[in-house]
């Protein structure tokens, strides 16, 4: 006794017309770019003209040391780190003069994070982006 049927269906996907699609546009492209205008104007600068230059070599930067003191650059030196309550004033003159609104965030990988995060606070407290950097 035959149990299966005797009208099977195929299910399986033309793979005729997937080339005849991919060569259509091969063809399309090639004629495309035969057609293309290579000579489009593009607006270049001219050499002689000079360009703006920055005139802040040093971004206003809190360096955490690994005790946890604070430096402001530019203003302080690494030989007098100072404590937190100090670095306030002089990391807003760093700031205002800088005529951004950023501060260059750079902590030693054995300061705390508690440090760090008084910099951020201050940070968003004036209304500063504070860019991070690593130091070690």
């Amino acid at each position: 006794m035959k149990l299966g049927t005797q009208n099977k269906i195929k299910i399986e996907g033309g793979m005729s017309s997937m080339t005849d699609l991919v060569f259509l546009l091969l063809i399309f492209f090639i004629i495309m770019s035969i057609m293309s205008n290579d000579y489009t104007p593009v607006d270049l600068p001219n050499p002689d003209q000079e360009l703006p230059t920055t005139t802040d070599a040093v971004p206003p930067t809190v360096i955490v040391t690994e005790d946890n003191q604070y430096v402001v650059l530019p203003g302080g030196s690494m030989d007098s780190p100072m404590t937190f309550e100090d670095i306030m004033g002089l990391a807003d003159a760093a700031v205002t003069a800088s005529n951004e609104l950023k501060l260059k965030i750079a902590g030693h990988r054995l300061a705390d994070y508690e440090a760090v995060f008084k910099v951020l606070a201050l940070c968003q407290a004036n209304g500063w982006d504070p860019v991070l950097a690593y130091d070690q």
